[in-house]
């Protein structure tokens, strides 16, 4: 996989294989499933086992839904409306869209 880096924010230029966005939700099974925060908790990223996620912004709960695929360490997300969007996850910190997500126990 290549990649550069862009104002300290990991962009990558090829993707590994993975689901088309209309492909069906596939359960996951890595590590990374769980809660993800800002560290002022105003992006709340729920990664859910049946493949799924849910954005919680401020007081806006379930903000931007939709589907995801962990290959490796990197997130790729197909949000409801279309959107798509990736991510990397570095040593217990998601990277993804401008914003430090840390891992909420």
């Amino acid at each position: 996989m290549t990649g550069s880096v862009a104002q300290g924010q990991f962009v990558t230029t090829d993707f590994p294989q993975s689901p088309r966005p209309e492909a069906a939700t596939e359960p996951q099974t890595h590590a990374f499933v769980g809660m993800w925060v800002t560290e002022d908790g105003h992006i709340r990223h729920g990664l859910l086992p049946n493949g799924r996620y849910d954005e919680a912004r401020g007081s806006r709960e379930s903000a931007y839904q939709g589907r995801y695929h962990v290959t490796g360490d990197i997130i790729q997300y197909w949000d409801d409306t279309g959107f798509y969007a990736d991510g990397q996850f570095r040593d217990g910190i998601l990277y993804h869209g401008g914003y430090i997500f840390y891992r909420k126990e």
